[in-house]
């Protein structure tokens, strides 16, 4: 297999990988709560899915 005749140069590598850029995660809203969520998650917030309660939540956690 053929060789490279030279080294790459840090900065020839940092100049191939500077577009290479984390996205932002899409967020959605909660449309029970208005609450800014991940798409295709249960709400933290409310506990609600797809229009059901998928997880209950406790109403007063300190008492």
């Amino acid at each position: 297999m053929a060789q490279p005749k030279r080294r790459w140069s840090k900065a020839r590598t940092h100049k191939r990988r500077s577009m290479w850029k984390k996205e932002q995660p899409t967020m959605a809203q909660c449309p029970r709560c208005h609450e800014p969520i991940m798409p295709h998650r249960v709400c933290k917030n409310c506990g609600y899915y797809d229009g059901k309660e998928i997880v209950t939540k406790k109403e007063n956690e300190n008492a």
